[in-house]
């Protein structure tokens, strides 16, 4: 399932001061402005602190947080949504992110330091920008009238693989689990395309279907089925995600046999 968390905007307070940051930071090859960059590093520096992953820098998630920064300045004001505007995961999506869980920060304020603390000292905002779940981010700043306007979208980025590669992995995950026979059948893409039951000829002695927003690690109950060693045999089957919309998935069909 996908996961959007908005957070709730900021305006101006009289928050300032300076983050110290670490001498590397892995900054994005995208040209970004100094506020952009600042807070991009202050982020980091934040999860680097307390032992969090830093995040990298999507430059198509890019595309979703500038239209957005755009609109806020153009109104001068700040919203997660404004009338006419799609909401935040379809955002991203038109951009040409994929992702499993997204969320954003907004704020308004005359500086990119006053921001960042203010993304700090307000729970929500805080929640997001240490969020583990998330490994991406994209930020856009744009000055009107002497404010800065800024977007700092986060993401769980999921990578776009082909019905093979995404077969593929579970095939590597499977045999990293059990001694087994890989069979590669066409019935495995048809068993996963269908709500229950099987394709083919040849019925299996269990079939599992999951959807995932990666393919790092194959879910709990069939690794529980491959530890009875009574199956020597397995498919692999991929199809196209019929998930949450603007959210990317998996679909896997996995067929064992005795």
């Amino acid at each position: 399932m996908g996961l959007v968390r908005p957070a709730i905007g900021l305006l101006l307070c009289g928050l300032t001061g300076v983050l110290s940051l670490p001498a590397q930071q892995m900054l994005p090859t995208q040209q970004i402005s100094v506020a952009e960059q600042y807070l991009f590093s202050a982020a980091n520096a934040e999860r680097a602190q307390r032992g969090l992953p830093t995040l990298r820098w999507d430059p198509t998630l890019y595309l979703a947080a500038a239209a957005h920064a755009d609109a806020m300045a153009a109104h001068a004001t700040i919203s997660h949504q404004f009338s006419g505007e799609p909401e935040l995961s379809a955002r991203g999506a038109r951009a040409g992110a994929h992702f499993s869980v997204i969320a954003e920060n907004v704020a308004m304020a005359s500086t990119a330091v006053q921001i960042h603390s203010l993304w700090m000292n307000s729970p929500h905002h805080r929640e997001n920008l240490l969020d583990k779940q998330v490994d991406s981010v994209a930020i856009r700043v744009v000055r009107r009238n002497g404010e800065l306007y800024a977007a700092q979208d986060f993401e769980r980025s999921v990578a776009s693989l082909s019905l093979q590669d995404q077969e593929r992995k579970v095939m590597n995950l499977l045999l990293a689990t059990a001694p087994l026979n890989i069979l590669h059948s066409e019935d495995a893409r048809g068993t996963c395309a269908m709500d229950s039951g099987y394709a083919g000829p040849r019925r299996p002695g269990y079939v599992m279907r999951f959807t995932a927003g990666d393919l790092n690690r194959l879910p709990d109950s069939l690794k529980d089925k491959l530890a009875t060693g009574i199956y020597r045999q397995a498919a692999v089957g991929a199809c196209p995600a019929s998930g949450v919309q603007n959210f990317t998935a998996y679909n896997i069909a996995v067929l064992l046999y005795p």
